[in-house]
């Protein structure tokens, strides 16, 4: 059997597609993946490193509003809608799973004109053009949020990796403490801003810092690839680490006691699942759907949420550092995280997709 996955851009389209990558291979070693991307997104890294197979046809942005790049678009969309079926046609694909973002869209009409069956999965409660594209091409939509409003949707959560999935934080916390530099006995912060990081999240938690180290709270400062510090942090104790990039989530999760993020879809199912309570800052670009993949968690007594605009280093030091002092509310706030997680939706997904595929070459 031969699966062809589409979800590029961003870690939110390329991880769970991965997911589920890994648990199809569960399921029957010998499955083919491949990987559908354009050369700018995270996914030529990514893709690769996790030993999977990737194929690049032009990236197609969709202008959201009447410019003279519509004009182009046709002509373009054409190009990488035949380089996504050439690719279907080599691999002889049984089946096609989109996740969204610039690949998805060729990838889906390809499928269509091959005749391919189309699976769609949306992570976000409100989906972006190329997964409303490709849910009117297929009855089978999958939803990582219950209340997305995709057509015949079914609800099952986000694919995850099972490193984050089957993460022990408990057992698993000192030896991740001791991985990033910190000591095993004191509450741990983890500040991050998702893959491509946050300035205001990073501007704001390094002014905190002097008042964290007062109150002896150990910061894991995850800044981002792109983005450098006028200013690092001095030295001393506690300790505050700051690191660009970090491949091993699981440990940076199990290292933590309380988190400062986005609220990315894959940021706010990789918590849950885990059990690490966080204050979510949303993006404030965008549609807005952050603040409602934040919302159940908050109103579930998982996390806190505050507005980008209103985060600031006095605001951590009143409403974060008091819940890293108090051992009992980390563990109520865990508790709460930890009902709203979802875990198996990468095997739930994998065996839809399997029958699926089954199907249509019957």
């Amino acid at each position: 059997m031969r699966v062809v996955l589409a979800g590029g851009g961003t870690a939110g389209h390329i991880e769970p597609a991965l997911a589920l990558a890994d648990a199809l291979r569960q399921f029957d070693p010998n499955i083919g993946i491949t990987c559908l991307g354009t050369e700018r997104g995270l996914e030529t890294r990514l893709v690769p490193a996790r030993g999977y197979d990737l194929q690049l046809v032009p990236a197609v942005p969709l202008p959201r509003a009447l410019t003279p790049q519509l004009l182009s678009v046709p002509g373009r969309l054409a190009g990488a809608i035949n380089a996504a079926a050439g690719i279907m046609d080599q691999v002889r694909a049984d089946v096609l799973v989109g996740f969204g973002g610039y690949v998805a869209t060729p990838a889906y009409l390809a499928a269509r004109r091959r005749g391919v069956p189309i699976v769609v999965h949306e992570a976000n409660p409100r989906p972006g053009l190329a997964n409303r594209l490709g849910a009117r091409l297929t009855e089978h939509v999958f939803t990582g949020h219950p209340d997305t409003p995709l057509n015949r949707a079914e609800h099952i959560g986000i694919p995850l990796r099972r490193e984050i999935v089957n993460l022990d934080r408990l057992s698993m916390g000192d030896k991740a403490r001791s991985w990033f530099g910190l000591e095993a006995d004191l509450p741990t912060l983890l500040v991050t801003g998702g893959s491509q990081g946050a300035r205001s999240l990073n501007q704001a938690a390094l002014a905190a810092a002097p008042a964290l180290r007062r109150a002896g709270v150990q910061v894991l400062h995850v800044i981002g690839p792109k983005n450098t510090l006028e200013e690092e942090p001095p030295p001393g104790d506690p300790q505050y680490v700051v690191l660009q990039y970090v491949d091993r989530m699981d440990l940076a999760y199990a290292a933590a006691d309380f988190a400062l993020c986005r609220s990315g879809a894959m940021t706010c199912a990789e918590l849950t699942a885990v059990g690490l309570p966080a204050a979510y800052i949303p993006l404030p670009h965008g549609n807005g759907e952050q603040r409602l993949n934040a919302t159940p968690i908050v109103q579930g007594g998982g996390g806190l949420m505050i507005d980008d605009a209103e985060l600031s280093a006095e605001w951590i030091v009143r409403s974060v550092l008091p819940i890293l002092s108090d051992p009992e509310r980390v563990v109520t706030m865990s508790e709460a995280a930890s009902r709203m997680g979802r875990k198996d939706a990468d095997v739930t997904l994998a065996r839809r997709v399997l029958q699926i595929a089954a199907l249509g070459r019957g």
